[in-house]
């Protein structure tokens, strides 16, 4: 069996999860081709290295995958189709590891951690990459999680493994941002302005920090009403984010931001109107070019045909 059971990959814990477009396309062209328009989700294999507590995810591939709808516990992962895929890849790029494996979820299901368990045979701490393959809003379409043991307060109870969440990002190499820009090409509207991209980008920030916020608020509801245990690292992070926020009421801050607010609307507000200007100008020279190709076609002398002789 070509599949290398024990990998030389840090077993340091994961910071971060970096995944490559590549990955993403073929990604979502597994599961157009095999789940669209079901509920169904798709489940594959990641490939890359793993360095200092980062993973890259560099490839991928899809692997045969069903599970019981009434039991989620019964499922079927084809591990003579992953070993022989993954036989194929090494002898066209040996650096390539398996490093996790892929769902569209689109969210963490019952039996993740038993098909999680199954990768530990091929890499000391594999990582689990969800992939919104229909996002409902814009932002990054990945969650990446690695399983731990937890450890129970109670020595007579069983410890058990749990996903830990860990930040990811989409990053790519110079060749790969030169397909991504060819792709986004043919489906970038050309009649949108660059104000009018920016705008929504802001306002896409705006509902995402909404988002985050509230659900903030509701993890602190369920933790005042005994609903959640009180986890004192978060706790700590939040007052970090409160720490951190300027003082609003100082009368300089608020000064300052007036200015520069003021200053970017005049700036729009000459940039359209210079425009409108420019508009106009080129209408009243286009008008008059027409103009005087009328007056050069009337004054050409009309030619009379003869008549021919008998």
């Amino acid at each position: 069996m070509d599949v290398i059971k024990s990998q030389q990959i840090s077993a340091r814990p994961i910071e971060k999860v970096v995944v490559h477009p590549l990955v993403l396309l073929s990604i979502v062209d597994h599961y157009n081709r095999v789940a669209r328009d079901t509920k169904k989700r798709v489940v594959g294999v990641l490939l890359g290295t793993s360095f200092r507590g980062t993973v890259d995810v560099t490839n991928s591939y899809a692997v045969p995958f069903e599970e019981e709808d009434k039991d989620p516990s019964i499922s079927f992962l084809d591990h003579n189709y992953h070993e022989s895929m993954f036989s194929m890849f090494r002898r066209i790029n040996a650096k390539e590891h398996v490093v996790g494996w892929y769902s569209t979820g689109p969210k963490l299901r019952e039996n993740d951690l038993n098909i999680h368990g199954i990768f530990n045979a091929y890499v000391p701490t594999p990582v689990l990459v969800i992939i919104d393959v229909q996002p409902k809003e814009l932002g990054i379409p990945t969650k990446a999680y690695y399983a731990v043991e937890e450890v129970k307060e109670n020595a007579t109870q069983k410890s058990q493994k749990v996903f830990v969440h860990v930040p990811s990002e989409i990053a790519a190499h110079e060749v790969e941002e030169i397909g991504v820009e060819h792709l986004l090409r043919d489906v970038k509207d050309t009649t949108i302005s660059t104000l009018a991209t920016e705008v929504s980008g802001k306002l896409t920030a705006l509902k995402g920090l909404d988002a985050r916020l509230q659900e903030i608020r509701s993890y602190l509801d369920n933790v005042i009403d005994e609903k959640l245990p009180l986890n004192h690292e978060i706790l700590y992070h939040l007052q970090d984010v409160f720490n951190l926020l300027p003082n609003l009421n100082v009368a300089e801050l608020i000064k300052a931001f007036a200015v520069k607010t003021n200053d970017m609307m005049l700036v729009i507000y000459l940039s359209s109107l210079i425009r409108s200007v420019i508009a106009l100008h080129n209408l009243i020279n286009n008008k008059m070019l027409n103009k005087e190709h009328e007056k050069a076609e009337d004054s050409k002398p009309v030619a009379v045909p003869t008549a021919a002789g008998s």
